[in-house]
């Protein structure tokens, strides 16, 4: 069933203000940096905040508006899947994860059937007997994941729910989660599972792997307001913010748009492609690859007719996965913090290190010129 949001909520000096759809079966992504407002939109989603003004409904189910209704956290039928899988430590997995339907009024073989099919929908049918304190931290997550869709929650809320595992066993997890978020339910209708057609999520992550695998669309939040929304896909390939275009890995330039190219706030002319979205004369970014920046010594000939050129100095240069990753230093213009992707061979050959000069070239149509977002607000304050 649909999730509908549209509220505002005060906390000190901060404000959320928000509205967006979730349809029936769909996963949608929330980013933004630390102070966006995810925490204060979970809250409110979850009932364990009261906001200020508006509505959130599921299905046709009104779970609150203000002024009237605030339905309880117990009877709101969501389910929540958090960092800490925040598993019972004195009952074994089997019991945490009847405890749900338990809770909710199952009979206990009714209970018990429920939590053997999310037990064996999560991979974890050896672990049945186990306490929390015996499992690994993957196995732990395995375990709240079933745990939470054994309560036939009718809508998920997912905050970070794979942050706090270790590099081996998130892959598993997240494979995991687009499984159980993609498809129908373990148990059958006898044993009280909620078709995925019906039930939606909401995930909130800082990872762009997160939101590509598990979101059909994504929402940017940035200071309690929505700055970018759209398909996971689109938005994390053409971001219109530099917290977006930061995360999907991507150099970022703001500007104003010309007719093949931008005029950046430095002065400097950035030669793209303009996308259909602006037009000449408005405020826009230029979006482009580290792996498009090639990088020269400071006074090597030029390569070919690049039309982008900039001079700048090394800041630092990290390991990337299989490439080195170069960040540039300089005074906020261009030339400031522009990624470039190298191989190691590259790098010793250059003999980059911190405080080098270098020559960065980037073709033109490596460059996308797309709209930009404006700040949301003037006042800027951090959520608590």
């Amino acid at each position: 069933m649909s999730l509908h949001v549209d509220v505002a909520a005060t906390r000190g000096r901060f404000t959320l203000d928000v509205a967006f759809d979730v349809p029936g079966g769909g996963v949608l992504a929330v980013l933004g940096p630390n102070g966006s407002g995810k925490s204060t939109l979970l809250q409110c989603l979850a009932g364990l905040l009261v906001p200020d003004r508006g509505t959130v409904t599921l299905g046709e189910r009104t779970l609150s508006s203000v002024p009237g209704v605030q339905v309880p956290v117990h009877d709101r039928g969501i389910g929540l899947l958090a960092q800490d899988p925040l598993l019972l430590p004195h009952l074994t997995v089997a019991e945490n994860v009847a405890f749900g339907p338990r809770s909710q009024g199952s009979t206990r073989t009714r209970a018990r059937a429920q939590a053997r099919a999310w037990i064996r929908e999560v991979d974890a049918v050896e672990l049945a007997g186990r306490k929390p304190a015996q499992l690994s931290g993957g196995q732990a997550q395995r375990v709240a994941i079933a745990r939470a869709l054994a309560g036939r929650p009718r809508a998920l809320l997912l905050d970070e729910p794979l942050s706090a595992l270790d590099v081996d066993a998130a892959p598993a997890v997240r494979g995991l989660l687009r499984r159980v978020l993609r498809r129908s339910g373990a148990a059958d209708d006898r044993s009280g599972a909620v078709s995925e057609r019906d039930r939606c999520a909401v995930l909130v992550t800082h990872d762009p792997l997160d939101a590509l695998a598990l979101a059909d669309d994504v929402v940017v939040l940035d200071a309690g307001r929505i700055v970018e929304r759209g398909p996971a896909k689109e938005v994390l390939a053409a971001p219109r913010t530099p917290f977006t275009a930061r995360i999907a890995g991507l150099n970022l330039v703001p500007g104003v748009a010309a007719a093949d190219g931008l005029h950046a706030s430095d002065g400097r002319f950035v030669a793209g492609v303009r996308s259909d979205d602006c037009a000449a004369g408005e405020p826009a970014v230029a979006v482009f690859a580290p792996g498009a920046v090639a990088v020269h010594p400071a006074h090597a000939p030029h390569t070919g007719s690049p039309r982008n050129v900039v001079d700048a100095r090394v800041a630092s240069l990290e390991p990337h996965g299989a490439v080195i990753r170069l960040r540039t230093a300089g005074d906020g213009g261009v030339a400031a913090g522009i990624a470039a992707d190298l191989t190691p061979a590259s790098v010793a050959e250059l003999g980059l290190e911190p405080g080098s000069a270098v020559r960065l070239e980037v073709k033109a149509a490596s460059v996308a010129v797309h709209a930009a977002v404006e700040s949301p607000s003037p006042f800027r304050a951090a959520e608590p």
